[in-house]
């Protein structure tokens, strides 16, 4: 080969290389320290950008995106004394690649490490379930003490999260049962509640039931009171009716007796012949032993038919006519002079059953009664007749003309 095609060769490898160092191209979201000479020149922005060859070059490529980091879990003792693995997660960014070059060798390393302490100191004053319940707290503590730690590194920390807090196996199994207790216990608690809700609410029911039966049982009492003195009254009413009707048939009946007796004008014979039917009556009775006949009987007969009207010198109603004498004796007795007969007298009995009282709805009880309960009479009110009395009765009959005296009685 000859030496001008070698050295044109050489020439042209040489142009190369120069321009691969003269360029360099810085991708999105990166940039790029350059150094000259061994010190720092300037950090490259995205794009393209010219180098000198053999003088400048690029000491390290910088992410700026925000990155994630991982750490293992550390063991961390709490104020209780128990052992637990922590596991966290990190979320930073580069924002002065300089700084992240040349302010600390590996800064992943320096946060993996000043995180380790950190969270040690912080979960250090903290018992097992404020660590287990006071995640926010811990990392917002982490992220404070990260962040201004690593702002002279270039780094922005934007959280710090708390991804497991691992306690050991017998204090795991001891805080299942203390949470199955816990749960246990507001079952049993929610239970009570149940059936005390159930119980109120069954009593409130059996009160309103028992305040409505109650109710319904005075109503029922006070109708049946009503109805009780209502048919009182009018059994009341009914008696009376009948009381002052029987009176009246009494009263009747003994004013007929003593009219007939009146105009019958009964002697001393008609007394003791009733006298002698009394006799046996008084005889009947078991305890009557002995009993006397008087010895003035006759004349306490005579004194007897003179109250009842007789005068003792007419003829008695027993006394009959004698008989002719017999074809013999040739004369005859001529018979006494007999009494007129006393006309027959017609007894009136259309007033008998009449009674005076007004009908049971006119009385003032039983309109009080009909009004309290709401009810209005319906039966028709008409007066009745006025009716003689018994005393006015008796001084009628009293001054009636007595029969078989020879005068007719007058016709009202």
């Amino acid at each position: 080969m000859e030496p001008a095609l070698i050295a044109l060769i050489v020439i042209v490898l040489l142009a190369v290389v120069v321009l691969a160092k003269s360029v360099t191209i810085v991708p999105q979201a990166q940039a790029k320290v350059v150094e000259r000479l061994g010190r720092y020149s300037r950090t490259l922005s995205p794009g393209l950008a010219l180098l000198v060859p053999f003088v400048d070059r690029v000491r390290a490529t910088i992410d700026l995106r925000e990155q994630v980091i991982s750490f293992p879990p550390q063991p961390v003792i709490t104020a209780d004394n128990l052992q637990v693995g922590i596991d966290t997660v990190l979320y930073f960014q580069v924002t002065d690649p300089r700084l992240a070059v040349y302010g600390i060798a590996n800064y992943i390393t320096g946060m993996e490490q000043l995180t380790t302490t950190t969270l040690r100191n912080v979960v250090g004053g903290l018992n097992l379930e404020g660590a287990l319940t006071g995640r926010d707290g811990i990392n917002s503590q982490l992220r404070d003490v990260l962040d201004g730690t690593t702002g002279p590194w270039g780094l922005r920390v934007a959280r710090v999260e708390i991804k497991a807090i691992d306690p050991p196996a017998s204090i795991q199994d001891s805080m299942e049962k203390q949470m199955r207790a816990d749960r246990d216990k507001r079952a049993v608690i929610l239970t009570a509640e149940g059936q005390r809700q159930s119980a109120i609410t069954t009593a409130e029911g059996q009160k309103a039931a028992a305040i409505l039966s109650a109710e319904g049982k005075k109503q029922a009492a006070i109708l049946d009171a009503e109805a009780e003195r209502q048919s009182r009254i009018l059994r009341a009413e009914g008696e009376r009716a009948a009381l002052f009707l029987q009176a009246q048939g009494q009263a009747k009946s003994i004013e007929t007796v003593f009219q007939a007796i009146h105009d019958g004008k009964p002697d001393s014979g008609l007394l003791a012949y009733q006298y002698l039917q009394t006799l046996p009556k008084i005889a009947q009775g078991d305890a009557n032993k002995m009993w006397i006949v008087p010895s003035e009987f006759s004349k306490a007969l005579e004194g007897l038919g003179r109250l009842g009207g007789s005068d003792g010198e007419q003829r008695s109603w027993m006394d009959v006519d004698r008989a002719p004498a017999a074809a013999g004796n040739g004369a005859s007795a001529p018979p006494p002079a007999a009494a007129p007969a006393a006309p027959a007298q017609s007894l009136d009995t259309s007033t008998w059953f009449d009674s005076n009282l007004p009908p049971a709805a006119d009385q003032p009880e039983a309109k009080i009664s009909l009004s309290s309960i709401g009810v209005e009479p319906s039966l028709p009110s008409t007066p009745a007749p006025a009716r003689p009395s018994l005393a006015q009765a008796t001084e009628e009959a009293r001054t009636t003309p007595q029969l078989g005296s020879g005068e007719a009685p007058e016709t009202p």
